[in-house]
């Protein structure tokens, strides 16, 4: 929170954003508020949130900034397991833009002085039109939050107007001032642009994995439901069997009666007539199903061999206009083929240890080998030995027994 001191320093505040823009600000005071749960936010709730602590002098010019998430729950009140210390961050951040008053502090993903809290920051956007500095600064010198600007007082000291030698070396320094801000500006923007890269690749790949799946859902609900047609059909065509051989029965017991059982002989044509309606009516169902199995078989086979739609992620990647690259130990990065994607996901493993020439489980062997190199040996009391021993990087230059035992325990 704000104790004295800082406030004669200078101020904080806390500004939400919206893609680009500056959605909510508070002062620092404020936002401790929420973080202690006294009070919540409804129209934040279940959202992760992008935030900004902003330091400012007392002229209002940017200090530091300190780019965190926040998670609000369901009734809109921060997470309380957070525990980032943004404050001491802002006063270890590096140099960052220059926003008025000189270069900033700057804290964020890509740019964090303390590791371990990574991965709970997020990297601004330099583009031109979604500039968040620009927004900051815009946000800042609007003053919605009241501040009160305190303008330095000017020192009334002499200045020798006649030139001096100095002067050549101070525009050189200032040259070398400027260059370098303009250096740690770009830096900054390859990182955040780095980021945001890595961002877009792993929305991609897990859209790309739901979308497999759900493809895959439904060519299952088809085949089952093409396996319980069939197997009504089958059912159907014995029932039919049964009721043709009932019949042929009945016409041979006909033919046999004799002329004189007029009525045994009406009602036995009754119960044909009966029969060969009933017979027609299941014909009937029968070449319905069979027509109802022809065009679930001609879906199910439009739906395995159709084209991605247009501008989808599948139809990149059958292009090649957008490529899904995957890394497994011993391979590195592997380009997918369109072809091969479906292989792929049904089974990483597999598919990477085909590309190292070996079978599925000798690269599992390997591959344990390679994660936790230590000795495999189990003593006659099932203890294992542990003992380190060199990592081999190459799959195929892997032999079992001999490669994951010590000095002690080789064959």
């Amino acid at each position: 929170m704000v104790n004295a001191s800082q406030a004669a320093e200078g101020y904080s505040a806390v500004f939400f954003m919206d893609g680009s823009q500056v959605a909510r600000q508070m002062r620092l005071s404020e936002f401790g508020a929420f973080l202690d749960g006294y009070v919540g936010l409804s129209d934040l709730a279940e959202t992760d949130v992008r935030a900004v602590l902003v330091n400012l002098s007392t002229d209002l010019n940017v200090r530091s900034l300190v780019f965190f998430r926040i998670w609000f729950d369901e009734e809109g009140r921060a997470d309380s397991h957070w525990n980032v210390p943004i404050e001491a961050l802002a006063e270890q951040g590096a140099k960052g833009p220059n926003m008025g008053g000189g270069p900033i502090r700057l804290v964020c993903r890509s740019q964090c002085p303390d590791p371990e809290f990574a991965n709970e920051l997020w990297d601004p956007d330099m583009t031109p039109g979604n500039n968040h500095f620009q927004a900051i600064r815009k946000a800042v010198d609007a003053n919605t939050l009241r501040f009160q600007k305190i303008e330095p007082e000017e020192e009334n000291i002499p200045v020798l107007t006649a030139p001096t030698p100095q002067s050549n070396s101070d525009d050189g320094s200032r040259d070398r001032a400027r260059l370098a801000q303009v250096l740690r500006e770009q830096r900054l923007r390859i990182k955040t642009l780095q980021s945001v890269h890595r961002d877009s690749l792993a929305d991609l790949q897990r859209e790309h994995r739901n979308e497999m799946q759900g493809l895959r859902s439904e060519l299952v609900d088809l085949e089952q439901r093409h396996e319980r047609l069939k197997l009504t059909n089958e059912q159907l065509k014995k029932r039919l069997s049964q009721r043709n051989e009932q019949y042929l029965s009945m016409q041979e017991k006909m033919a046999e009666g004799s002329a004189g059982q007029g009525r045994e002989d009406a009602n036995a044509n009754a119960e044909t007539v009966l029969l060969r309606e009933q017979l027609e009516r299941k014909q009937r169902e029968l070449e319905l199903r069979d027509d109802k199995i022809v065009a679930l078989e001609q879906e199910n086979h439009e739906l395995r061999h159709r084209q991605p739609p247009e501008d989808s992620l599948l139809e990149q990647l059958r292009t090649q206009a957008v490529f899904l690259v995957a890394y497994h130990p011993g391979v590195g990065h592997i380009t997918l083929p369109y072809e091969d994607i479906d292989t792929y996901f049904g089974n990483p493993l597999a598919y990477a240890a085909e590309r190292c020439g070996m079978n599925e489980p000798a690269y599992r062997e390997w591959l344990a080998h390679y994660e936790h190199p230590v000795c495999k040996h189990v003593d006659d009391e099932g203890k294992a030995c542990g003992e380190p021993i060199m990592r081999v990087t190459q799959p195929a230059e892997f032999e079992p027994g001999q490669d994951d035992r010590c000095d002690q325990h080789k064959a």
